[in-house]
């Protein structure tokens, strides 16, 4: 069985915003705006979204 996984994209500009959620964007695996990436879907990478949401686009 293969782990279930959640498509998260940039799609809002981290410029202005706080320091630790720039650094949750990029732990999140994310560079650019428009950037997709591909996470499994723990309990970690999910508060990782809660926090910076607004930031996101989430499928999956």
């Amino acid at each position: 069985m293969s782990e279930k996984t959640v498509k998260v994209t940039l799609v809002k500009s981290i410029i202005g915003t706080k320091q630790s959620h720039r650094a949750t964007v990029r732990g999140l695996g994310l560079r650019k705006l428009n950037h997709t990436v591909e996470l499994v879907d723990t309990p970690a990478v999910r508060g990782m979204i809660h926090k910076v949401a607004y930031l996101l686009k989430c499928e999956g």
